[in-house]
């Protein structure tokens, strides 16, 4: 049996979190291919036979393969497997002829002894049993069908109940998803037996109950000893080759392109480990909409070994933007901590505000290390989809009560309700010495809904805005089947993105009121249908104004989940303990309805954010560029602040120190009287 070349060099990264290289996520395709695959031990596909009746002489088929994979069902289904005999063909049709025989038809041949002492005597399986059917091929009109001319029911052997058949070679397949889980425990030094004992309880079976046998994974081992040797020298080649063509076609695109920057680094022995790149595009746009940044790492090459990790932003349409791309040859802290460096160092040092990311304790430690004042929240959603692999198995029947407590948890209105419930929970569940529960525990300022409540997220956490990331990288891994593909497949995505952006149109006016209208003069389409949303519901709020200034909001119909929201109406300041301003950026109906009730027409100006409205002061200043400052002092500032930018980066003391300077040059330029405007607003 030799290794099968995977059909994509992209995959989804499926290596468990939790820090255990044996533990890793089972994929949603992954349990419906074992239900029906492996599970069951189907040996080809056979929907299209559920029902299989007896073949008859006479019967016709479209294909010879047709023909065999029929037979090979009903044999299944009777108790034996067959097996291909002898063909006969001729010059003009070709093979006009198949048998098709059970697997224990005719008698073994003798075999010329081997020159050894005591030559080992295998036991025949063959017994002269009559079991066959017989093809020939016919032309009829230049169309040929085969029809059965010759068949036997008749066993001289007894036939076998559906729990033995499934042991017979034919019905013996090792899919490959778990050649490849087997080779990697192979090269861990697992032994074969503790391989096949891993297996069963990763599949949550019985022992006994895989679609193959230990004999079946001692010979795939051995066979592809040799073939895995050959590849992992080819593939080491292969990958030093391409990562260098793939650097040369990032200095040909930068020499093309002024503004797009790339860097790499290399081990001891000069090999390319890690790579990272961005566009002048990225660039100019993460200098609008760089407050939140979400860091994809779900994809990585098998063959290459290298994990690719892709920056998008959320531009003021609610759209993904890609900021850029790395490649990196593991997923330690170490590689974290350079492609977080690397991304900064391009977006010309400016940190994010908040950065979203999937769960994992390298990537935490490396945002805690290289963005200590940058809020990091893992999408819960993520977290989610992990619950089944890690808690599934271990709690069996209890699971669906134990996702039901997890919801709960995830609504406590504060850390300290929080803490409390989760000791019970797993407490309740004996999880108190899990791995993955306490990953959860540790990771949970950056997942708990109300520890995550005051970081400005944008509308990063939204379904929309999630399925635009997914098809933007579908549309590039499917494509990139090596990997000098990848720079173009991400080129052409992002032009492809660019080039088909959907023409925002605005929502008509559904609540008539004075706000709405306001509104919808000053935010883009997209930020005023969120809005506009929110209005729309807070008509079902009722509101009570305490003695003390607070207004206490709540559901018409619901005494639960109610919010305390103040208003100060000298300075125009309303906040509300749901934190929705906070968290996206856009009030909440809770706030919306305390400014109806307290007759406020307008929006107060500061709740209409920079980055969701139609045309920013910052947009404007990006495009004139020089053309109203203009002329050779624009030219020499910038080429100062590149200059500066550059040096700074050099280290970290030099960074601290001109953050320290610029501070204090900002302030002094402040307090400067502008007595020649360079421009006219």
């Amino acid at each position: 049996m030799a290794l099968k070349p995977l059909n994509n060099i992209w995959i989804r990264r499926q290596q468990c979190p939790c820090g255990d290289w044996k533990c890793y996520i089972r994929l949603e395709e992954d349990e419906s291919t074992i239900t029906k695959s492996e599970i069951e031990s189907t040996p080809t596909p056979t929907s299209q036979y559920d029902t299989v009746f007896t073949p008859y002489v006479g019967q016709i088929f479209t294909t010879d393969d047709e023909a065999f994979e029929y037979y090979s069902t009903f044999a299944r289904k009777s108790g034996f497997s067959i097996r291909k005999a002898r063909s006969t063909e001729s010059q003009n049709l070709g093979v006009y002829r198949r048998d098709f025989v059970c697997y224990r038809s005719g008698f073994n041949q003798p075999r010329k002894k081997a020159n050894v002492e005591h030559p080992r005597e295998r036991k025949s399986v063959r017994c002269g049993c009559d079991g066959k059917l017989y093809l020939t091929k016919e032309v009829v009109d230049g169309v040929s069908h085969w029809y059965v001319s010759q068949f036997s029911n008749v066993h001289n052997h007894e036939l076998l109940e559906d729990d033995q058949v499934r042991l017979l070679p034919a019905y013996r397949k090792i899919q490959q998803s778990d050649q490849e889980r087997i080779l990697l425990l192979s090269k861990a030094g697992f032994p074969v037996n503790r391989i096949v004992k891993l297996l069963e309880l990763e599949k949550g079976v019985v022992s006994g109950q895989l679609p193959f046998i230990e004999k079946d994974v001692r010979n795939f081992v051995r066979a592809c000893k040799k073939s895995v040797q050959e590849n992992d020298a080819f593939m080491t080649e292969k990958r030093e080759s391409d990562t260098l063509e793939l650097l040369e076609c990032c200095k040909g695109l930068a020499e093309r392109d002024m503004d797009f920057v790339y860097d790499c680094t290399s081990d001891e022995n000069q090999k390319v480990e890690n790579i990272a790149w961005a566009y002048g595009d990225s660039v100019r746009g993460y200098s609008l909409f760089g407050d939140v940044v979400v860091f994809d790492t779900s994809y990585r090459s098998v063959p290459y070994g290298l994990l690719l990790g892709v920056f998008f932003g959320i531009d003021n349409n609610g759209k993904a933007m890609l900021l850029g791309c790395v490649l990196l040859q593991d997923e330690s802290c170490r590689s974290f901590t350079w492609a977080l460096q690397t991304f900064v160092r391009f977006m010309r040092g400016r940190h994010p505000q908040t950065i979203l990311t999937d769960i994992d304790t390298g990537l935490k430690d490396a945002i805690g290390r290289e963005m200590p004042n940058t809020n990091h929240v893992v999408f819960m959603s993520h977290i989610v989809s992990k619950l089944a692999s890690w808690f599934s198995q271990t709690l069996g029947s209890h699971y669906e009560e134990f996702r039901a407590g997890f919801d709960m948890l995830c609504r406590a209105g504060n850390v300290d309700e929080f803490e409390q419930q989760w000791d019970l929970l797993v407490t309740r569940f004996g999880l108190v010495p899990d791995r993955h529960a306490a990953l959860l525990y540790s990771c949970r300022a950056s997942w708990l809904p109300c520890c995550i409540r005051e970081h400005f997220v944008a509308q990063t956490m939204t379904s929309e805005f999630n399925l635009s990331i997914d098809s933007f990288l579908k549309r590039v891994v499917d494509g990139a089947t090596c990997m000098q593909l990848l720079l173009e497949e991400v080129s052409a995505a992002a032009s492809l993105a660019k080039q088909i952006l959907p023409r925002f149109t605005y929502p008509s006016l559904k609540t008539c009121m004075p706000m709405e209208d306001h509104a919808r003069g000053i935010l883009t389409p997209y930020a005023f249908s969120v809005l506009q949303n929110e209005m729309v519901l807070s008509v079902q709020y009722a509101v009570a104004e305490m003695a003390n200034g607070p207004f206490i909001v709540h559901h018409y119909k619901k005494m639960e989940g109610e919010c305390c929201v103040i208003w100060n109406p000298e300075n125009e300041e309303i906040q509300c303990s749901c934190k929705e301003f906070e968290h996206s950026g856009i009030l909440c109906r809770h706030t919306l309805r305390v400014l109806t009730v307290k007759n406020c027409f307008h929006i107060p100006e500061q709740y209409f954010l920079l980055r969701w409205r139609q045309e920013s002061p910052h947009v404007a200043t990006e495009n004139q560029n020089g053309q109203g400052i203009g002329d050779d002092s624009a030219q020499t500032f910038h080429s100062l602040t590149e200059t500066l930018l550059t040096e700074s980066m050099i280290s970290k003391d030099r960074l601290d120190y001109a953050n320290q300077e610029l501070s204090l040059l900002i302030d002094r330029v402040r307090n400067t009287a502008p007595a020649n405007c360079l421009y006219q607003p």
